[in-house]
């Protein structure tokens, strides 16, 4: 069997050296073919990449918690002015925290999140930088590693103790050939000691836009309590606050916080009374995001006297439909690109088609020697199947090549990978099964007396 198959190998050979351009113009189809659909494949899978590097950045199973301006809900007078409403709300604040931690079981981690604009100096250096408000659950919750050094300890966040951890670059700034534990740096006007550096984590400009994420190596994170008791706490009323001007008033409320009102339409230049700008919320299973993200609604709304200022994001809901429809998005391509195939594969049908008529004498001389019906359909089977095979091959190369390219131009990240090209030369062998298997047939159907009378 094996000696058969070999010999119709090499016959299949011979007559595609015999008409080299023809068959190189057959596989055209295929080779091209291939790939794009190795192309598409490729760039599909880079899209998935993508999407799971920025559901490792933003965390799997994390629902975020944001103040947002209140969504004002009143009455309209006769004069068409609106009537202010009379609700208030202590705004986002450790108290939530607090509750959400104990009515939720499912809550594995959780951190608040304050931020501010400051500058950090140390030995007459200074640069501007973010001073982070977070407990020990953010670098857990994160997945940050630590260079040197630890995590704030209970007694440290208890006492709002000026301890501080710094990102990689900080480090790298201030600290150049150092070790920077238990070194002092400041932070607006404040001293800190470094009890902890974190190590560099790679974060593209991409990322940073898409996904509204900072550097994390350019920041300096001290405990919440110790940013709101000796940096700033934005739910305390001060004198400034009180005595600023521009028709706002600042309201008191029954959580501990103020509430800013104008008295019109307008919101800008309302005060923003929230002493966190963000709560992050780790559920000890994505199957909870969902079920959680309502609890925790209804929750907040309640404690806010249903004041809606605030908003709730399931990241991994949000980067799973992105992820869907990229995946649908690559399909398609991929289903478009394999049309060509399919054109290809119609090519060499038509190709071998004709080189059946062509060779009628030669098909007649075989049967005369003895070659059965299954001699001839081998025959012409092996060369379709050759043909298709060897523009496979050359087209995993044109499509691995096209794929490297794509992302060096257009700086699309694209992931070859073995399950596409095995895909793509599983279809083009079973392109050259089934458009040669006809012409193969209609060879071997001939009859042997009037394929020798053939000129």
């Amino acid at each position: 069997m094996f000696q058969k198959i070999f010999y119709n190998f090499d016959i299949a050979i011979e007559a595609i050296q015999r008409n080299k351009l023809r068959a190189f113009l057959t596989s055209l189809g295929i080779i091209f073919g291939v790939a794009s659909v190795i192309a598409m494949l490729a760039i599909g899978r880079g899209a998935q990449e993508v999407v799971l590097k920025q559901m490792e950045l933003l965390g799997t199973n994390n629902v975020i918690i944001q103040p947002v301006l209140e969504q004002k809900d009143g009455l309209v007078d006769e004069e068409g002015g609106q009537q202010e409403s009379k609700k208030f709300s202590p705004g986002l604040t450790l108290d939530d925290l607090r509750s959400i931690n104990v009515m939720l079981p499912e809550v594995e981690f959780i951190s608040p999140e304050i931020i501010y604009d400051t500058n950090f100096i140390r030995n007459a250096r200074m640069r501007t930088g973010k001073l982070v408000g977070v407990n020990a659950d953010y670098f857990k919750i994160n997945n940050f590693k630590f260079l040197e050094g630890s995590v704030f300890s209970d007694l440290q966040i208890e006492n709002s103790q000026p301890v501080c951890v710094i990102g990689y670059d900080v480090k790298t700034k201030f600290f150049a050939g150092l070790d920077p534990v238990g070194e002092k740096i400041k932070a607006g006007g404040i001293w800190f000691t470094v009890i902890g550096v974190l190590e560099k984590r790679d974060v593209t400009s991409e990322n940073i836009e898409n996904l509204g994420i900072r550097n994390y190596n350019l920041d300096i994170y001290a405990p919440a309590t110790t940013v709101l008791l000796r940096f700033k706490n934005r739910a305390t009323v001060t004198k400034s606050d009180l005595s600023s001007g521009g028709g706002s008033m600042v309201v008191f409320s029954s959580g501990g916080g103020f509430a800013s009102s104008s008295g019109g339409n307008d919101s800008e230049g309302t005060a923003n009374y929230n002493q966190l700008d963000k709560l992050i919320v780790r559920v000890t299973d994505t199957k909870y995001s969902g079920k959680v993200a309502e609890v925790i609604s209804r929750m907040l709304k309640r404690r806010h006297n249903n004041v809606v200022d605030f908003e709730i994001i399931v990241p991994e809901q949000l980067l799973k439909q992105e992820q869907q429809t990229k995946r649908i998005f690559s399909i398609v391509l991929s289903s478009i690109a394999s049309i060509s195939l399919i054109v290809g594969g119609i090519g060499i049908m038509n190709i071998m088609l004709a080189s059946v008529v062509e060779r009628y004498r030669e098909i007649g001389v075989r049967m005369a020697v003895g070659a059965q019906k299954r001699d001839i359909e081998l025959q012409f089977l092996t060369e379709a199947l050759a043909l298709c095979i060897s523009g496979g091959v050359v087209g995993i190369i044109l499509g691995m090549a096209f794929s490297y390219g794509i992302e060096a131009t257009a700086g699309i990240e694209t992931v070859v990978t073995p399950s596409s090209i095995f895909i793509s030369f599983g279809v083009a062998f079973l392109i050259g099964v089934v458009f040669g298997f006809i012409p193969a047939k209609r060879a071997a159907q001939q009859d042997p007396v009037h394929a020798l009378r053939h000129e």
